[in-house]
């Protein structure tokens, strides 16, 4: 874990809580939209952590908290592109519900003179099986179409130039488009039984 030094004169920081709401089937989207949110607001000068929490597995609710260390710096993060566009990518897929907004001895923490902060946790791995499987699920039909499709028409080609030009073709169909949606698509299945935790940044 670690901590961030705040000098006794500094302004007082601000932390932000947010109430969202997401369907559960998203969320394994939702967590890399939150991701993607703290990936672009520790680029901003000020910013000192961000952490999400949810009552249960089940709830619908996300309470999320990010934190900057005085209100010019927060006040950079609320106006910028950056945050306009990451809020715009969410549209559809969270629902805002209440946003808080605390400073010093008013807010969740004393006046600090240590803060420990936290960030979410990646999402365990699924078992290797499951992965191979969704692997094979998604790669044995899209081979198909393939062979009866492209393979036909470059069947007179020499095998290692045909199998070059299919898995040209595939892998950026596989990585780009199939699997992220089999991904999405089977999340319940995929992480059945393994829960999401906290980790300290």
């Amino acid at each position: 874990m670690t901590t961030t030094q705040i000098p006794p004169t500094a302004a007082p920081s601000v932390t932000v809580s947010i109430t969202r709401r997401v369907r559960a089937q998203d969320e394994t989207a939702m967590v890399a939209w939150v991701r993607a949110g703290t990936a672009m607001a520790e680029r901003f000068p000020g910013f000192l952590g961000s952490g999400w929490v949810r009552p249960t597995d089940r709830s619908d609710e996300w309470h999320m908290l990010y934190r900057f260390a005085d209100e010019q710096s927060l006040h950079r993060w609320e106006v910028s592109a950056e945050r306009s566009w990451w809020l715009r990518s969410g549209e559809g897929l969270v629902e805002h519900t209440r946003a808080e907004r605390r400073t010093g001895v008013e807010g969740w923490f004393d006046e600090p003179v240590e803060t420990s902060l936290l960030s979410p946790a990646a999402p365990p791995a699924p078992p290797r099986w499951k992965q191979a499987l969704v692997i094979w699920m998604t790669f044995f039909p899209l081979n198909l179409l393939a062979t009866v499709t492209i393979g036909h028409l470059i069947a007179a080609w020499p095998v290692a130039l045909r199998v070059l030009v299919l898995t040209a073709l595939l892998t950026p169909v596989m990585t780009y488009l199939l699997l992220p949606a089999m991904t999405r698509a089977l999340a319940p299945w995929l992480h059945a039984g393994r829960a999401w935790g906290w980790r300290a940044s």
